[in-house]
């Protein structure tokens, strides 16, 4: 079986290039080719007849199939369900804003986390995604956006917040960070690329030395030791204030906070006294908060609180001096917004 292409960082592509004797220029036109022009055709331009027809012979081009794409009549977010090559199945949304784009892309096929908020929990883990996987959704969502928006093809943020918990996938994952960041090829800057955790301190573990500089993210969700444990199982094994630990010998940059999510769900963490323990708890630290008003799915358990209720817990984390946003919710009507990504309950959206 050939090895994809998008399996290789640039360092990687050189080291191949350089051992079959190749001008050393091929890494970066291949790069240039595939990720900052994103094309689909062979590359045979400014290389060898002798070097493309080596990657032709010995690489896999191909990408994730788009299986079924799902457009928000809304908010004109998309989701997209993207078929794999074993039958597995994955989702990816782009989220709009301002003429431009953030993706949220997913690290695995379902998710071993487990978490009682996230319609993904109830797929279990299926396996992790390859970097040619979660690399190959980035490029064909903004082929997508080519061909049917043309014109807005302008992926600005990227963030691993889709199904999976990304470092339990810690190699795919930082593999296609660097694949994203390279200035020989998609060019993303390192603030604009953001991962997501539920805690996972293994992976927490090797961030500081492994990880190239971009934005974190926690789920935290609650302060409380039985909430959250009820949330975000792995919270029994690995608790908040070990996770915190780890996440404050985190170097970050003269701009750079961490952000911590925070799922609102009502009547169970959204009171005064919760939010009151989140601000003493992040008081002083680089912080960042996103409110998220919980977001229904199929057989959920769990209730979105009001407008007022979400307001008056934003004014209590204010009074800390915490910077807090209420993320508005996009996506919802096509299961693309936060929580309600599962790749295998396709048949329970469209009986909806």
């Amino acid at each position: 079986m050939k090895q994809s292409f998008y399996d290789l960082t640039y360092a990687d592509l050189a080291t191949v290039v350089s051992e079959h004797n190749f001008n050393s220029a091929v890494a970066g036109t291949l790069f240039n080719w595939y990720y900052k022009k994103k094309q689909s055709t062979p590359c045979h331009s400014k290389i060898s007849r002798h070097a493309a027809a080596f990657f032709d012979q010995h690489y896999d081009f191909s990408l994730p199939e788009i299986d079924t794409v799902y457009e928000s009549k809304k908010d004109r977010a998309v989701k997209f369900l993207f078929k794999l090559k074993d039958g597995h199945k994955v989702e990816t949304v782009l989220i709009p804003f301002n003429n431009k784009y953030s993706i949220c892309l997913s690290s695995q096929v379902g998710c071993a986390m487990n978490c009682s908020f996230c319609y993904t929990g109830e797929q279990g883990l299926k396996r992790n995604l390859a970097t040619s996987e979660i690399v190959g959704q980035f490029l064909q969502a903004w082929r997508w956006l080519a061909s049917n928006r043309p014109g807005e093809e302008r992926i600005l943020n990227i963030v691993f917040m889709g199904q999976g918990e990304p470092l339990h996938n810690f190699d795919a994952v930082k593999t296609a960070c660097e694949i994203f960041l390279s200035q020989h090829g998609a060019s993303v800057g390192v603030q604009k690329i953001t991962i997501s955790t539920a805690g996972y301190i293994p992976g927490l573990k090797r961030w500081s030395q492994e990880i190239p500089g971009v934005n974190l993210a926690l789920s935290l969700h609650s302060p409380v030791t039985e909430k959250r444990s009820e949330l975000i199982p792995i919270n029994q094994k690995y608790p908040l204030h070990e996770v915190l630990t780890y996440i404050e010998s985190i170097p970050l940059g003269k701009k750079q906070f961490v952000t911590y999510e925070y799922i609102l769900i009502a009547g169970f963490n959204d009171s005064p006294e919760d939010a009151k323990q989140l601000g003493t708890m992040l008081a002083g630290k680089r912080a960042y908060i996103n409110l998220i008003p919980f977001n229904t799915f199929p057989g959920s358990r769990y209730a979105t609180p009001d407008r007022d209720s979400v307001e008056k817990f934003k004014e209590i984390l204010d009074a800390f001096k915490i910077p807090t946003l209420i993320r508005g919710t996009k996506g919802d009507d096509v299961l693309a917004a936060c929580g309600q990504l599962n790749s295998t309950n396709q048949t329970i959206f469209q009986a909806q």
